[in-house]
């Protein structure tokens, strides 16, 4: 199973159809859920954040998208997905996560060193997390 808790929704017209496609081409490979939390206060997104995650020690490998986080290319991140039965990706709102909720992740990744707005950074761990998928199952996709 794979979650994203993702802050807000897709307001971009071209960023959700993006991010649809990608959810498309993954469910044929994986579980796949997406959670739209309400845009609000940092202090609340974490709350609602937290509420969602639970307890931490389960099977479930958490990981907040930051940029602060540990880069990793392509083939790690399939190391990751491969790795765990239950993955969540936590994606922030504008301001980003709070040092709460980036405690409670058992990992904290960067998608690149440039900063992107949640919109983007949902529809590009999308792409990723079917990359990743595809460099699992052998499929052509990716090419790197």
């Amino acid at each position: 199973m794979i979650r994203v808790l993702a802050v807000g929704k897709l307001k971009d017209r071209r960023l959700s159809d993006l991010a649809a496609d990608y959810e498309r081409r993954i469910r044929p490979l994986a579980r796949l859920e997406i959670v739209e939390l309400k845009d609000q206060t940092p202090e609340k997104e974490a709350r609602q954040m937290l509420d969602r995650l639970g307890a931490a020690g389960g099977h479930e490998l958490v990981i907040a998208l930051d940029e602060r986080g540990e880069a990793r290319n392509s083939r790690g991140l399939a190391e990751v997905l491969g790795g765990h039965g239950s993955v969540t990706f936590l994606i922030g709102g504008a301001d980003g996560l709070t040092d709460q909720v980036r405690r409670r992740a058992d990992q904290v990744l960067r998608l690149s060193q440039l900063t992107f707005t949640h919109e983007w950074a949902r529809a590009l761990l999308l792409e990723q997390v079917y990359r990743g998928l595809t460099i699992l199952r052998g499929m052509p996709y990716h090419r790197g």
